[in-house]
């Protein structure tokens, strides 16, 4: 394979069903994107559809066949892979003609990358000879995007035999990792993202397709999605430890990003990218010293060369020159765009209700939302078929919503094998022993909120694909959550996959927005909202809990700490605007210090 990079972006994983076939609509054209495998019933829905539309025999694997979930993860793998490289050789043979998918292919590359400069070349080539060189270098060096796929490690429910006992290897993020390993992508890479599950780390050990081969390459990768220095170290040591390499840590911002939100104490994008840039050297030698003995030990392969290690990262990037700042001043391999690309049908699959929907969101149409079942922050879009249908059961007294799918029943609170908290069976128990507790009336009232916003996400994170693709997911339900990161308010209408990538590359600017402040301010002012509404939140239990008061102090502190690092960024310092909100934000700062008196004394900015 050949090493010409292609784009510095890729498509990161969104939801269940925004990017379940974003490969098949974007890898042949170069473009990488991350596929999640934890929903096996959406994979078989979508086995349905791609067998159909490719004219072969859809073969249905039922769940009552031995190990289902990780087949049925392998062989839409499979699918997915075979269809892409169908494309993908079909686009390689096509006509170096206006229209045509090479030429797609090659404008949509970034203005410096070398099969540009050679497509260009050949434009410009008046001698035929020289025009026909130029198509074959080309051709040659031609490659797909890469087909990578994402475990929510925290996900990873327990499948239970007659008895009620654990069955071993069987567990949702088991198998799911099961079917990746045992599906025919290479160049490929499994994301797992939320933290680390030592069961699943545990289990890569049986998974020779990891090791590394005598030229030092693997057949398969391993990405960890990280929100900060600290984590990705942990984890690669804990992997490395196995003789597993982590080939990437991806990493993204705690709140301005889609979906389930991993709050940092305060630590901010920037920051943390410093610190990623810092000790990048230190990272991969002190990862390589662990990793270099259990490897060989492991593969008897001696191994005289560090294995490629990438940093990267994701989460509210919104322009050009955001995006090359990024990938220059932390030196960067590569950036992470996922909610603008909901916008984009040509590489994500959203229902055309619930793009109108994100077509008009505003700033109060997003939330930090309490709705997830496990019990993490997620952003979210209000006023979907979803929302709608939770507070209509709420109306009618019947709060809650039948679960069908499962897949995040982790609460033991009143039963013996665990269930979902946003499910009709949870919330009937949990209202009713709240009301037994003789809380104060506010404290209840909070209470019962936390648990009415729960929602399934299943089936809402899946019924996207199945609106637009006119196939039955779950019988009667069909409405549908989506969870966009604060950054889709600035972005307003549909566009095409060349539009959008003009955008990222500085060709074209599709930003209606007068003012878009910079991504580091829009995540500051993301967690100074964070904090203040945990104060808030927690104002009771804080009463109680002396150590709450601390974390808050400490949160508080590195927030400022953070503008400090912002103030004395050479390359952003020079911007008024960016200064002034800094100081906007400062200022809204100490008004929390002042009202909740968080800190004694501090070194304010001037």
């Amino acid at each position: 394979m050949n090493n010409i990079s292609l784009h510095t972006f890729h498509i990161p994983v969104m939801g269940l069903a925004f990017t379940v076939d974003s490969p098949v609509k974007v890898a042949h054209l170069g473009i990488s994107s991350v596929v999640s495998i934890i929903e096996d019933k959406l994979l078989e829905m979508m086995r349905n559809y791609y067998y159909n539309q490719i004219n072969e025999k859809y073969i249905p694997i039922t769940d009552k066949e031995e190990d289902y979930r990780a087949k049925r993860v392998t062989d839409y793998l499979n699918l997915i892979n075979k269809i892409v490289h169908q494309k993908f050789d079909k686009l390689k043979n096509s006509a170096f003609e206006k229209g045509s998918e090479i030429v797609k292919y090659l404008e949509m590359l970034p203005e410096n990358n070398q099969l540009k400069d050679w497509y260009n070349n050949m434009l410009h080539s008046i001698n035929i000879g020289d025009k026909l060189n130029f198509e074959n270098l080309i051709r040659n060096y031609l490659k797909p995007g890469n087909i990578d796929v994402n475990i929510m490690t925290k996900t990873d429910r327990e499948k239970y035999d007659k008895e009620g006992n654990p069955i071993p290897g069987a567990s949702d993020a088991v198998a799911a990792l099961r079917g990746y390993v045992n599906s025919n992508l290479t160049n490929s890479s499994i994301v797992f993202s939320a933290g680390m599950n030592p069961r699943l780390f545990n289990y890569l050990d049986q998974c020779p397709q990891f090791n590394i081969k005598p030229d030092g390459t693997f057949e398969k990768k391993i990405i960890i999605k990280v929100s900060d220095y600290r984590s990705a170290l942990i984890q690669g040591k804990y992997l490395a430890k196995k003789g597993i390499w982590v080939s990437e840590f991806r990493m993204e911002s705690g709140l301005n990003c889609g979906g389930h939100a991993f709050a940092t104490d305060g630590y901010l994008m920037g920051p943390i990218l410093d610190e990623f840039k810092t000790n990048k050297n230190e990272l991969i030698n002190t990862l390589f010293e662990i990793y270099k003995p259990a490897a060989e030990a492991k593969t008897s392969i001696q191994i005289n060369q560090i294995p490629e290690l990438k940093i990267t990262a994701q989460g509210g990037i919104g322009t050009a020159s955001e995006d090359e700042f990024l990938r220059s001043n932390y030196e960067l391999d590569g950036t992470g765009w996922g909610t603008p690309f909901l916008l984009v049908p040509e590489a994500t699959t959203v229902d055309n209700d619930t793009m109108e929907l994100l077509c008009k969101a505003k700033k109060d149409d997003i939330e930090l939302s309490n709705n997830s079942p496990l019990g993490i922050g997620f952003h979210y879009l209000k006023g979907t078929g979803s929302h709608k249908e939770k507070l209509q059961r709420i109306e009618n007294n019947k709060p809650g919503s039948p679960c069908p799918e499962k897949h995040l029943e982790f609460n033991t609170e009143f039963t013996k094998l665990p269930i979902c908290t946003a499910s009709h069976k949870y919330q009937k128990l949990k209202l009713q022993a709240l009301k037994e507790q003789n809380l104060k009336p506010e404290i209840l009232k909070q209470e019962i909120c936390n648990v009415l916003d729960k929602e399934c996400l299943c089936v809402g994170l899946s019924n996207a694909a199945s609106k637009r693709y006119k196939i039955d997911f779950v019988k009667k339900q069909e409405t549908v959550t989506i969870c966009p990161g604060p950054n889709i308010v600035y972005f307003n209408k549909v566009v095409s996959l060349q539009t959008m990538t003009d955008h990222i590359y500085g060709r074209k600017n599709i930003l209606d927005y007068e003012r878009r402040k910079h991504m580091f301010i829009n995540e500051l002012e993301l967690y100074i909202d964070f904090l203040k509404n945990k104060i808030n939140k927690e104002k009771f239990e804080a009463e109680k809990n002396p150590k709450l008061k601390k974390y808050y102090s400490s949160f508080y502190l590195n927030l400022i700490s953070g503008i400090e690092y912002y103030r004395n960024l050479k390359i952003l310092k020079d911007s008024k605007d960016f200064i002034d909100d800094l100081r906007t934000c400062e200022n809204k700062l100490e008004e929390l210090n002042s009202e909740y008196n968080l800190v004694e004394t501090v070194n304010c900015i001037s």
